[in-house]
């Protein structure tokens, strides 16, 4: 059979995906809570177990799709996204969650990568950008779509969305199965298997090294750290505190379903109006002002999330966060930029950026139970105001900067280690 055109298939898997993931993400935190009854821990931990799944196993599935086949990967790993989210939807048991997660962890995998990849192998690595550009505006259209679909699916079962999300995943893959193309792609030795591990072991003590060697280091991995922790407790505690510790109004009779979906799309829409803009115009500002505006996005985040936590109205604690959410998604770019610029050497670049994400998902392990931890003992309340004061390392990092132009001198003189 002839296979269809990779551009189309492209986006008929990014539309496939955007939809499938919104039914899946958007009611999932208030399924955990009002059906399966998951304690603040449970929840952190769900994410906890999925992104140690996918730090385990990118590197492996990597390997499979470089070895022997990227589309091969693909199908596999919606196939497996698909099947994981159908058990969690069918078992509402919250070992069963925590499993199914960490399955789709897994499954995802094996298209992290290989997707982008194959687009690469299949229309020349020039011709990607374009691509790029379509299917994010196509997603985002699908991702409204998919909102309005959950919420629909939601108010007949909460379990619905994510079981009708998973066979979304799935059928992608049986799609992508008789559709996606192949013809660009070119094996690598089955070698790289012992070349790879090589080389994240020389990852490890290169940035070893360099930490010793650099001091200020030590910082910036504390921030990743810590802004890992914080974003674990966050993301997994933020929906519960709305449904246990605030009130949700009763205007027009409104389910707690309906008004979940509305802030999805009011944060959707806020990205797209207000944080993407102001993302392009901020690229063009000096590393003196970057490094202002990285300093007050912190505090703002600190505060907002604070906000949040201790509000009691629903109005309040909807402003916080939105708010929230914009001063993330203008902080989270903005901090790699300014990481980047700040290293003069590539080498040192590399390292440095590496161990960052490393040290980003250690805190994810680590500091996301820990939160999850305070919140069975304290609530979620106050696991929500100490997670906030988790980002304050970054405070400290911005305003030695500033101090010195918006560059840290020792990261600009830092080599990387013979």
């Amino acid at each position: 059979m002839r296979k269809a055109d990779p551009t189309r298939v492209w986006y008929l898997m990014q539309a496939g995906s955007a939809f499938a993931g919104t039914l899946v993400w958007v009611l999932a935190p208030v399924y955990f809570v009002k059906t399966v009854g998951m304690s603040p821990l449970q929840l952190v931990l769900v994410g906890t177990f999925m992104e140690l799944s996918v730090f385990v196993f990118e590197l492996p599935t990597g390997i499979v799709a470089d070895v022997y086949s990227r589309r091969l990967s693909t199908i596999v790993g919606f196939m497996i996204m698909g099947l994981a989210m159908v058990f969690v939807g069918l078992m509402a048991e919250a070992w069963a969650v925590i499993l199914g997660w960490a399955i789709w962890g897994f499954g995802y995998t094996f298209t992290s990568g290989a997707e982008d990849a194959w687009l690469a192998d299949e229309i020349g690595i020039d011709n990607v950008r374009p691509v790029y550009l379509r299917s994010a505006q196509i997603g985002r259209a699908v991702v409204l779509i998919g909102i309005a679909a959950t919420v629909a699916l939601g108010l007949v079962a909460l379990w619905l969305p994510i079981v009708v999300g998973g066979i979304v995943f799935a059928a992608v893959g049986v799609v992508l199965a008789v559709l996606m193309p192949e013809a660009g792609f070119k094996r690598a030795p089955r070698g790289r298997t012992e070349s790879a591990l090589r080389v994240m072991a020389r990852t490890g003590v290169t940035g070893a090294r360099l930490v010793r060697r650099t001091p200020l280091l030590l910082l910036i991995l504390a921030i990743a750290a810590s802004w890992g922790a914080w974003s674990e407790g966050y993301d997994r505690l933020a929906q519960a505190h709305l449904l246990k510790d605030v009130d949700l109004p009763a205007f027009f009779g409104l389910s707690f379903v309906v008004w979940f979906g509305l802030i999805s799309a009011a944060s959707l829409i806020l990205a797209i109006c207000v944080a993407q803009p102001a993302n392009r115009r901020l690229e063009r500002v000096g590393q003196l002002a970057v490094t202002w505006i990285l300093l007050a996005l912190d505090v703002v985040l600190i505060g907002s999330v604070v906000l949040f936590g201790l509000a009691g109205l629903f109005w309040l604690a909807v402003v916080a966060m939105l708010l929230t959410n914009i001063a993330r998604s203008l902080a989270m770019p903005l901090f790699t930029s300014w990481l980047n610029q700040s290293i003069v050497n590539s080498n040192v670049r590399a390292t440095v950026m590496s161990i960052t994400s490393q040290a980003d998902a250690v805190g994810q392990w680590t500091g996301g139970p820990a939160i999850g931890a305070i919140g069975n003992a304290l609530g979620i309340r106050a696991a929500l105001v100490i997670g906030a004061f988790f980002l304050t390392p970054a405070v400290a990092l911005y305003t030695r900067a500033v101090r010195h132009g918006g560059r840290e001198p020792e990261l600009a003189v830092a080599e990387a280690p013979a």
